[in-house]
């Protein structure tokens, strides 16, 4: 999918790391005290958020392939769920934080930016349906981030076509553009007011949460 950056302009503290991880078991316990918990949808829900909560934004779930399998069942039954919604609307611009992925090179940043003597941070997708824009973020507090531009077009109820049309890497009082990298779609297979459901052209898979603020270049 559109996957996926330094100086973040009046952002939230994101030393709060273990208050990012917990998000997906905090949204699990949230989603179990709703009034729709009986719903099929509530239920694939609050399984998946189940699921995902511990594995660390995906890195352990690469080792472990019964963990993935069983979020995938969860993903597929969300999908069920969401067959007939329309998840290319207004619905779709937000700031959403990432809970959960396949995508291996976002996992690899993750995993492995403190070579670089930080730490990744939030993981955003920043997405304007009207303006057809789309940023792929990963932060590296305090005031480093790399991020993807591109520009979108829907396709369809859920399908959303991208073209990768640069890429930054900034620093505190530095910056370092980079060339436009590719294009594909991505499917919304689920969405509501507290998170979205991806699948790409990759066959990958995204979780993510409506982030409580805005990310902004």
């Amino acid at each position: 999918m559109a996957a996926t950056c330094i100086f973040l302009p009046a952002t939230p503290n994101f030393s709060h790391s273990s208050r990012r991880r917990s998000s997906a078991a905090a949204l699990a316990i949230r989603s179990s005290l709703t009034g729709q918990s009986q719903s099929p949808a509530a239920a694939a829900k609050r399984n998946l958020l189940g699921l995902i909560t511990g594995q660390e934004r995906g890195l352990k779930t690469q080792s472990n392939p019964q963990a993935l399998s069983q979020i995938i069942d969860a993903i597929d039954a969300l999908t069920a769920a969401g067959r007939r919604t329309v998840t290319t609307d207004e619905s779709l611009s937000d700031t959403w934080r990432m809970l959960w992925t396949t995508e291996k090179e976002q996992l690899f940043i993750i995993k492995n930016a403190q070579i670089f003597g930080t730490a990744a941070g939030d993981v955003l997708q920043v997405i304007d349906v009207e303006k057809k824009t789309l940023n792929n973020v990963i932060t590296f507090p305090p005031d480093g981030v790399f991020f993807v531009r591109s520009d979108i077009q829907v396709a369809s109820a859920q399908r959303v076509n991208f073209q990768f049309t640069s890429a930054v890497l900034r620093g505190k009082g530095w910056e370092f553009p980079l060339p436009p990298f590719g294009q594909g779609w991505f499917e919304t297979v689920y969405i509501d007011d507290e998170i979205r459901v991806v699948k790409d052209i990759r066959k990958d898979y995204l979780v993510v949460e409506r982030a409580p603020y805005s990310w902004k270049e």
